[in-house]
């Protein structure tokens, strides 16, 4: 294989042809961040989600070492179903691609891919960031730095509970990612409402958030991304008390077994999965489902102001 250039779906690239809103959604959360066959039903449904409200989906991927902005159902298929997809990150694209693999890609990469493809929203779970022992071990996810220098909206439900909430958001004010909560002043942590962190800044609407990507593109001046945090209700968020327990045992978990890098992550979400009794990861599809629905309704705002021009 020697042709390494971005493949485009059908949908995708008629949808940047003509001008319409495109919503980029990433696949690690059907390889890697649910359990078969959950996995598959919930990235359709996802997509589903984003057409309902107006826009087109634009599932990244990669396929025996094809970068693709736009899975068809068969190419979703394989990465939900197959033994062996790599977890891939910005570092990773060329190697894999290289080397023909199968690949899915994380938040980092999504957003890389996103935007060298001219689309500007994305819409994820949560965000990766500081591990909890980062302080000695230096983990710190890639999300954080690629977000610096990409120039994307994510919209996210915060940072995942089981990192350092605290020192992520110190990390995303250092690198000068803008951090902006959706109808709230509160930063959420993934599967519950409030972290525990205030805001500087909070948008009302979709079309408010147009107007920020389209004031940050007049000016030109702040090429790095920004999160839109987007809280689940209240009563739609895991038991804060079931939480805190959960995730007191996990971490007691992980160094039992040493765990470390990147596996941190998955351990701890399946440790969640099976503690709860499966409430952890209907709270999850709750997320990445409202998310969807809000990326999609901020991309049709966007087109409508003229702030997203197809590449």
């Amino acid at each position: 294989m020697t042709d390494f250039r971005i493949s485009y779906g059908t949908e995708v690239a008629e949808a940047q042809r003509d001008g319409r809103p495109v919503v980029a959604l990433e696949s690690t959360i059907v390889s890697h961040g649910l359990p078969r066959p959950e996995n598959l039903r919930v990235a359709r449904e996802i997509e589903r989600t984003v057409r309902d409200a107006g826009a087109v989906p634009a599932t990244i991927g990669m396929i025996a070492g094809e970068l693709v902005v736009g899975l068809d159902d068969a190419q979703l298929t394989r990465l939900a179903t197959v033994d062996g997809v790599t977890k891939l990150s910005v570092r990773d694209l060329a190697v894999a691609a290289a080397t023909g693999a199968d690949g899915a890609t994380t938040v980092a990469a999504t957003s890389a891919v996103a935007a060298a493809a001219g689309i500007g929203v994305f819409a994820t779970g949560g965000l990766g960031g500081v591990h909890r022992e980062a302080a000695h071990t230096f983990d710190e996810s890639a999300d954080l730095v690629t977000l610096a220098q990409t120039p994307i909206a994510v919209v996210c439900a915060g940072v995942k509970s089981i990192l350092d909430v605290g020192a992520t958001l110190e990390r995303l004010e250092t690198l000068g990612v803008a951090v902006v909560g959706y109808r709230t002043r509160r930063f959420p942590g993934f599967y519950l409402t409030d972290a525990g962190f205030d805001l500087d800044w909070s948008v009302d609407s979709p079309e408010q958030v147009a107007a920020v990507l389209a004031a940050r593109d007049e000016h030109a001046v702040h090429t790095g991304g920004m999160l839109i945090a987007n809280p689940l209700p209240v009563d739609e968020q895991l038991d804060p008390e079931l939480h805190d327990r959960t995730l007191t045992e996990g971490l007691a978990l992980l160094e039992r077994d040493g765990i470390t890098g990147k596996a941190v992550t998955p351990y701890l979400l399946a440790h969640f999965h099976s503690a709860t009794e499966g409430a952890s990861l209907a709270v999850n599809v709750r997320i990445i489902l409202r998310n969807a629905d809000l990326a999609a309704r901020i991309a049709v705002a966007s087109v409508a102001c003229g702030t997203a021009v197809p590449a």
